[in-house]
């Protein structure tokens, strides 16, 4: 699965660690994803989703499915 927002298209950003010997090696920073539960065409789906659109109130989260009582 990729390390991708299903709703904004944020995904990895490249760039170096630098030592104080300035010594440069590859790293990445990877978007804060969270794996939430979201209305997609009325019905309840797992997506993953940034927490900047979780904030941002740019998704409509599922509501808990109620246990049926025996």
């Amino acid at each position: 699965m990729a390390r991708v927002c299903t709703v904004c298209g944020k995904g990895p950003v490249t760039g170096n660690n630098v030592s104080h010997a300035n010594n440069r090696t590859k790293r990445r920073w990877y978007p804060n994803l969270q794996t939430v539960r979201v209305l997609v065409e009325g019905a309840p789906k797992r997506v993953r989703v940034c927490t900047q659109c979780l904030k941002g109130n740019r998704i409509r989260k599922a509501p808990r499915a109620v246990a049926a009582a025996v």
